[in-house]
């Protein structure tokens, strides 16, 4: 046992220990917290649970424990702890999220995770703890089985690679030592951020709705003194009595944007969206959508997209719609910061939808799904969309029909009967033969951007799409690197409507936008003509990204190989891809293949085949069975090496 010491000399211990090492604390916090939570939101309940964690960890330094250990316990408490209503910190007029790139990568890895077991992970990996000091914390922070969870932790962290910020930890350092060394001072904490305002033209509204919330809790103080009861009449229960929530429930205060925000603002997304519909000024379709949102009834059937939140606003959301997309359907959309929530009335039942809209922009923020019906879809439109068509993915030469876009922005296409939503498989044939597959083509009005059309797809979420494509690259060495670029060209049409019944594969729900890539053109053995290797990257809107690999030949249905999830792979920052299969040619014969992206000079088999290939692409014999598949390995121009995508889903740098 440690000696007691003065009263208050811990307090300014703990105090010393958050404010040098609060960085790494801020992460502790930050990967522990939920990932449901938006990463604003996540954010600032980090700060909560640092700057918390003072008075409780000086008492324990006061008993004569480590003040980093006492402090790190309980930004776990703090963090771990399930938050109740709306919590401080708040900060008006931005959004806030880490600049550090990998930081929620890391998050999404510890997903299946315990609270204890995250912050185990982040103890032994980001800052030095053995097993024996990271158990010690989690017990002071009230785990239940702190040895159970630094195992779990430990099975987690097996195979991740060490990045930048990441080394493994070092063996014997304990939580009442100093940090390893300069080295662990990682840039991968949230203690870094990227901020945007909210939206400047809505200040102005926002002021005037907090000096009139700070009149209406004046008033209420008043009644409640006078016994005057029914203040909080028609309000769910739990949250009756607290003050925020009622401004959050009340229709009267819900944002509502200028019609022409949207053509006078840097922030083109939905923040820009104005109220429309014939219902916006329906007081009782408002409150009932509030109120079951707020506190959902079991006669209300509420989905939320993955690592979505179904909270409450803590603040009154906006409101971008209000209607009856059709007869015997009203429908009301609200926007509270990166979640969209649709809300719909209908025969009696009622729905509540809920969607991420992290990082929106033109494209993802251009379009909601209202109602789907049979074969009918409704959709509301982005102001700033001009002209809006349906075409089928699956014939590009077909002209797209022309949509009407009613006054209020709403557009209905007619689905074609039998659309089919069966997955694309390396099953057989008939996979690859699927129904029409509807998009809408969309434009941009001029003053957004000019002659700016795209794709979007209606996989089932409550949000449509985004898709782009991204052609081959030929010629040079190394030939310089293409960007995504708009699905609309006649080459990526064509190639779109080879991939199209891939696309019932996409979760909906979850993914904003889908890029084709078609790293390499190669020739097979045995078969004149050439094959497309392509990467289709899922992007989803918690930033995950789930990649599947295909090779389609020149004649014949494609082959899956590869399909890996919570992969940097095909993206901004997995830009080298290699992938390998064993394809059967006509004749019956097996061969080894393999392409690459463009900055691969050599490709390596080893193992139970050997061979070693100068360029981006190898095909040779592959070994008879039951001999165990190759490892295929590729070198970079700039010397690195990269390992294969393949059918075991791996490949790494």
């Amino acid at each position: 046992m440690g000696q007691r010491q003065r009263p208050g000399t811990g307090l300014r211990q703990a105090e010393a220990v958050i404010v040098e090492r609060y960085p790494q604390l801020l992460r502790l916090a930050y990967l522990v917290l939920p990932s449901d939570l938006d990463r604003h939101t996540r954010l600032l309940r980090a700060h909560r649970a640092v700057q918390h964690s003072l008075r409780a960890a000086g008492r324990r330094a006061d008993r004569g424990g480590d003040p980093l250990a006492a402090v790190r316990a309980e930004v776990v408490r703090h963090a771990a702890g399930r938050p109740r209503g709306p919590l401080p910190p708040w900060v008006w007029g931005l959004r806030m999220w880490p600049s550090a790139e990998g930081l929620d990568e890391e998050a999404r890895r510890l997903t299946g995770l315990t609270p204890y077991a995250r912050a185990a992970f982040v103890l032994g990996r980001f800052d030095g703890l053995d097993e024996e000091a990271a158990a010690a914390v989690l017990a002071r922070a009230g785990a239940g089985d702190p040895a159970g969870e630094v195992r779990a932790a430990g099975a987690a962290g097996a195979g991740a690679p060490a990045g930048a910020g990441a080394a493994p930890a070092a063996p014997g350092t304990s939580g009442a030592g100093p940090d390893p060394g300069p080295d662990r001072e990682s840039v991968l904490h949230p203690a870094d951020v990227h901020t945007r305002p909210t939206d400047l033209l809505l200040r102005r509204t926002r002021v005037r709705a907090a000096w009139g919330l700070a009149a209406v809790l004046l008033l209420a103080a008043g009644l409640t003194r006078a016994g005057v009861a029914g203040t909080d009449a028609g309000l769910p229960a739990p949250y009756a009595g607290a003050p925020v929530a009622r401004a959050a429930l009340d229709p009267a205060r819900l944002v509502r944007v200028p019609a022409q925000a949207w053509s006078d603002t840097g922030r083109v997304d939905f923040t820009a969206w104005p109220a429309r519909g014939p219902r916006t000024g329906d007081r009782a379709l408002l409150a009932r959508a509030l109120g079951a949102w707020a506190a959902p009834t079991s006669a209300t059937a509420v989905t939320t997209a993955p690592s979505t939140s179904a909270e409450p606003p803590e603040h009154p959301p906006q409101l971008l719609f209000a209607g009856d997309p059709r007869p015997g359907t009203a429908v009301v959309v609200f926007l509270d910061a990166d979640r969209i929530v649709r809300y719909t009335e209908q025969g009696g039942r009622r729905s509540l939808d809920i969607a991420r809209t992290d990082d929106a922009d033109v494209t993802t923020a251009a379009a909601v799904t209202l109602n789907r019906e049979g074969n009918t879809a409704h959709w509301l439109l982005a102001p700033w969309i001009a002209t809006a068509g349906v075409r089928d993915l699956t014939a590009p030469a077909t002209a797209v029909r022309p949509l009407a876009i009613g006054p209020d922005g709403t557009v209905t296409t007619e689905l074609p009967p039998g659309t089919g939503r069966e997955a694309d498989s390396a099953a057989g044939p008939s996979r690859e033969r699927c129904g029409p597959r509807p998009v809408l083509e969309v434009a941009s009005s001029p003053r957004i951007v000019e002659k700016h059309s795209f794709l979007l797809a209606d996989l089932g979420g409550l949000l449509p799409v985004h898709l782009t494509y991204t052609p081959p690259v030929e010629g040079a060495d190394v030939p310089p690197a293409r960007q995504p670029r708009e699905a609309t060209g006649p080459a990526a049409l064509a190639r779109w409507a080879q991939e199209a019944c891939a696309l019932a594969a996409t979760d909906g729900r979850a993914v904003r936008s889908l890029n084709l890539w078609d790293f390499a053109v190669t020739e097979l053995p045995e078969t004149p003509g050439r094959a497309v290797w392509s990467c289709t990257r899922a992007t989803w809107w918690t930033g995950r990204g789930d990649v599947r690999i295909r090779l389609r030949p020149p004649a014949g249905d494609a082959l899956t190989v590869a399909q890996v999830g919570s992969t940097a792979a095909c993206g901004r920052f997995g830009q080298h891809v290699l992938a390998a299969t064993v394809w059967r040619a006509p004749s019956g014969r097996s061969y080894q293949l393999a392409a690459g992206s463009r900055e691969v000079v050599e490709i390596k088999a080893t193992g139970s085949l050997n061979s070693r290939t100068p360029g981006r692409s190898l095909a040779v014999a592959a070994p008879a069975a039951p001999a165990p598949p190759a490892t295929l390995t590729a070198t970079l121009h700039s010397g690195a090496v990269i390992t294969a995508l393949d059918a075991r889903g791996g490949g790494r740098d």
